[in-house]
């Protein structure tokens, strides 16, 4: 991978990924006769430098984009009812969703949201809301920022209900971006905990995908490959940054989004709750999660566990040495090794382990995850 070249993949969307491919923005609307998008971001990537650069740039190409960036942290419905106020009023023809996950999840929302104006929870996956998904939806460009949930290559979103803070799915091929401008150099000036705690995430990603128990051996590939990049690459991207480190960081990003197509697990379920009742980053989350949720599933699972071990270069190539790499890796790059540093108190704890059995991501877990389970470990990690 060169850092000075544009490439193309197709998976099946088109992703542009390279140093500059933002710039090819202006050129790809015109070919498409676009020219009133409306961009959905939040409001820390709205106020950086590089933002403005991309507004200026298409109003120099006479297109003129309209912004819509109030959206919460880990997003809620009224966030998703809010932007399509502003698509209704502003006469848009298609969206760009510019940002980390919880932005992108917000634009895909929006995307369904246009042309379908049921109650947005109809459409939950979980419920088989997607068979609801029948019209059609605007033009929808993906640009990521940040390079941890992968939601750019997605074609699902995740939304909380305001008052419960229960998340939804939004579901459906539909929802995949027509194209993705992966371009590393928009992650260059993330702060070293935010490049933490999202190359993380995407390193929780790979990890349960390749562990999930549906059978998916082109995911499994995927999801092993990425584990590689992160190894060689994320310390680097958080230490002392440099082009290689971003782009083997935003491949394998991507890589894990394209893998949990095949599932998730554990560690999810134990991440989600802490983000509905304490408003935590969700790749934080994940993080400190990651080393108490691969322990639990290493018994039975001995081989999948050396695979990894094995892709990680580690001396013994046990599921031990992997929990164990897991907790010196997050020690190396600052994330807390325990739950009451993030703000988890013993009062918590009943409550997330309520929360973390009605979750959707541990039922593709290789083993079963009770409630007592959820308790214990959380228990754990406090």
């Amino acid at each position: 991978m060169e850092p000075g070249k544009i490439y193309q993949y197709n998976f099946p969307t088109i992703i542009r990924f390279g140093w500059g491919a933002v710039n090819e923005l202006p050129q790809y609307l015109h070919q498409h006769q676009l020219s009133r998008p409306l961009i959905v971001t939040d409001a820390t990537v709205a106020g950086l430098p590089f933002f403005k650069q991309i507004l200026d740039l298409l109003k120099q190409k006479n297109i003129s984009p309209e912004v819509f960036s109030a959206i919460h942290k880990n997003p809620v419905k009224s966030d998703v009812y809010n932007g399509t106020q502003v698509w209704d009023h502003t006469d848009r023809d298609s969206i760009i969703g510019i940002g980390g996950g919880a932005a992108l999840d917000v634009a895909r929302a929006i995307v369904l949201r246009v042309f379908h104006r049921e109650d947005l929870f109809k459409y939950d996956d979980l419920i088989g809301g997607d068979v609801y998904v029948t019209n059609d939806v605007p033009h929808f460009i993906t640009i990521p920022t940040t390079s941890g949930t992968g939601s750019e290559v997605g074609r699902s979103a995740i939304i909380a209900d305001d008052e419960t803070h229960q998340k939804k799915i939004l579901f459906s091929p539909k929802l995949l971006a027509r194209v993705v401008f992966a371009d590393p150099a928009l992650t260059m000036d993330l702060p070293p905990h935010v490049t933490a705690a999202t190359g993380m995430d995407a390193l929780t990603h790979n990890m349960e995908a390749f562990l999930a128990k549906n059978p998916h051996p082109i995911c499994e590939g995927i999801a092993l490959e990425g584990i590689a990049l992160i190894k060689d690459s994320l310390e680097t991207a958080v230490l002392k940054p440099d082009q290689l480190s971003r782009s083997k960081m935003l491949q394998a990003s991507m890589m894990g989004a394209i893998a949990f197509q095949k599932g998730l697990g554990v560690v999810h379920s134990l991440a989600h709750p802490l983000s509905s009742l304490l408003d935590t980053h969700h790749g934080l989350a994940n993080a400190v999660n990651l080393p108490y949720g691969m322990a639990f599933n290493i018994a039975g699972f001995e081989d999948k566990f050396r695979r990894i071990a094995r892709t990680l270069e580690l001396k013994e190539e046990t599921g031990e040495a992997v929990v164990q790499y897991l907790f010196d890796l997050n020690s190396r790059i600052h994330i807390p090794l325990k739950l009451r540093d993030i703000g988890v108190q013993q009062e918590h704890i009943e409550t997330l382990a309520d929360l973390a059995e009605a979750d959707f991501a541990h039922p593709n877990n290789p083993k079963p995850v009770s409630r007592e389970d959820f308790r214990q470990l959380y228990e754990r990690a406090l």
